[in-house]
């Protein structure tokens, strides 16, 4: 198949599936397999780092004016009932400083675990059940509204979050990490909808840390990709022709078209129908690619 082609195919991919809970690190496996190319190569390594690094600039983009609105507030908020360690912005480098460390430490556990196709399968599988279970758990308050008594959300917005649900979100997102399929978006939206948290304010928190993670994520492997071992570099950037370097403008600028598309798309469906439909993708997904496993890729 033509690299422009392929190039297409795996921007929209990465852009279609890297905010919504459906783990784009399986897509991209499954991709791999479907298009027959290696995404461990050098170049198609550095590839997938470009691509992400275009979905995740779409967010900052995106959120320009609330991100505007918490730097101007800080620390007291915008009802002036915020701290340092309570304003929005906190609450994410707290979640984020709760992932990093444990995910830092567990980095060979985790290499071993991304090309795994049982765990990706499992980890589709059972988070879709799990996020299917917890968004239904949660409906009839959604549907309710805040007024309602004895309704299980405590949290209807961003900006009422507790330290407690980001040190807790936080720690939600490790799964994401160590088990790949799992999803970072699907574990921090139903570790916050756990505790409390309405599916907007957990989508938004979700997107909102996905900034310093995913950043700090890209950069991490594109710097030891572009170290390598001994003398050799593994992405070999000098040798990269015209041709390469319009394949990977390509996914960089389809990757953050399609992803900004997919997240403004994403918040206005949650908003009024929830994760029902994800859920139930994920679980036939994930045992699409337990049956792959078995059968195909032996």
């Amino acid at each position: 198949m033509n690299d422009y082609l392929i190039s297409l195919i795996l921007g929209i991919v990465e852009g279609l599936t890297e905010f919504i809970p459906v783990s784009s690190t399986a897509h991209l496996r499954i991709a791999e397999f479907l298009l027959h190319i290696n995404l461990s190569d050098g170049y198609w390594k550095m590839y997938t780092i470009v691509i992400q690094l275009g979905a995740i600039l779409c967010v900052p983009i995106y959120f320009r004016e609330r991100i505007a609105k918490f730097l101007s507030t800080f620390p007291r908020g915008e009802r002036g009932n915020r701290n340092i360690f309570t304003h929005p912005l906190s609450l994410v480098l707290i979640a984020f400083v709760v992932t990093a460390i444990p995910a830092f430490l567990l980095t060979k556990m985790i290499g071993e675990h991304l090309e795994n196709l049982y765990i990706m399968g499992m980890s589709l599988l059972v988070g879709g059940i799990v996020m299917w279970f917890i968004d239904a758990m949660n409906s009839p308050s959604e549907k309710a509204g805040p007024e309602a008594p004895y309704s299980r959300i405590r949290t209807w917005h961003m900006e009422d979050m507790s330290f407690g649900q980001a040190i807790w979100i936080g720690a939600c997102q490790i799964l994401s990490a160590v088990f790949p399929g799992t999803s970072r978006s699907m574990s921090t939206i139903a570790g916050g909808q756990v505790a409390g948290m309405s599916r907007a304010a957990a989508l938004e928190f979700s997107f909102f840390l996905s900034i310093p993670t995913m950043f700090v994520a890209t950069a991490y492997a594109a710097l030891k990709s572009v170290r390598g071992k001994g003398v050799v570099n593994p992405i070999g950037v000098s040798q990269i022709d015209a041709h390469g370097w319009i394949v990977l403008a390509i996914g960089f600028f389809v990757s953050f078209i399609v992803a900004y598309a997919s997240v403004a798309w994403f918040m206005n469906w949650v908003r009024s129908r929830g994760f029902a439909p994800f859920a139930i993708y994920r679980i036939i997904l994930g045992a699409a690619v337990l049956y792959w496993a078995a059968h195909v890729a032996m």
